[in-house]
């Protein structure tokens, strides 16, 4: 059984027993059926992070029906120009120490490795490549900032986008459900 839910840390405290970190949580969404069959399980795995209201469907949707317009345009697949537009606008994962970088053997094709690759550097026999996100991962504020880059490059080719007004409505409701 695995539940996702919002919530906040009410208290926090020291069990001097076990030396662990007791943490009394307020969950939202939850019922209490769904704790106590929880609490049947011997030992859990316990992930908490900051919550973010996922992102509207529609941004990535937009980002889609951009990138086949261009694609058209250019005589692409529309794969290749959201590839493009990760290169020139994508985010990179990041850990505690910067950027997530993978060094392979110099000629390695990172198109038959899974995700999307950003080549950094060469020293010869080896090379380096960012790891970038997908879109599908970006919070509000990327996926607005990436859509804004999408539509700029659709402009320059000629292509028609939403009107200004849509945009900036889309843009309040990503801003709304998360940053």
């Amino acid at each position: 059984m695995i539940m996702e839910c919002k919530g906040s840390v009410i208290s926090i405290s020291r069990d001097l027993e076990t030396n662990g970190i007791v943490a009394s949580l307020l969950l939202q969404d939850v019922s209490v059926q769904q704790m106590q069959d929880l609490r049947a399980f011997e030992e859990l795995s316990v992930s908490l992070k900051k919550y973010r209201k996922k992102r509207s469907l529609d941004a990535n949707a937009y980002c889609w029906v951009l990138c086949s317009r261009i694609a058209e345009k250019v005589g692409s697949s529309k794969d290749d120009v959201y590839e493009q537009m990760l290169q020139d606008y994508g985010y990179f994962y990041e850990d505690e120490d910067g950027h997530v970088v993978v060094t392979v053997k110099s000629g390695v094709d990172m198109s038959r490795i899974g995700g999307h690759w950003k080549f950094y550097k060469d020293d010869g026999k080896f090379s380096a490549y960012l790891k970038i996100k997908g879109s599908s991962e970006y919070d509000s504020a990327e996926m607005s900032h990436f859509i804004d880059k999408i539509i700029c490059e659709a402009k320059e080719l000629g292509i028609p986008t939403a009107t200004p007004d849509e945009i900036e409505r889309m843009k309040v409701l990503w801003k709304g459900e998360g940053k």
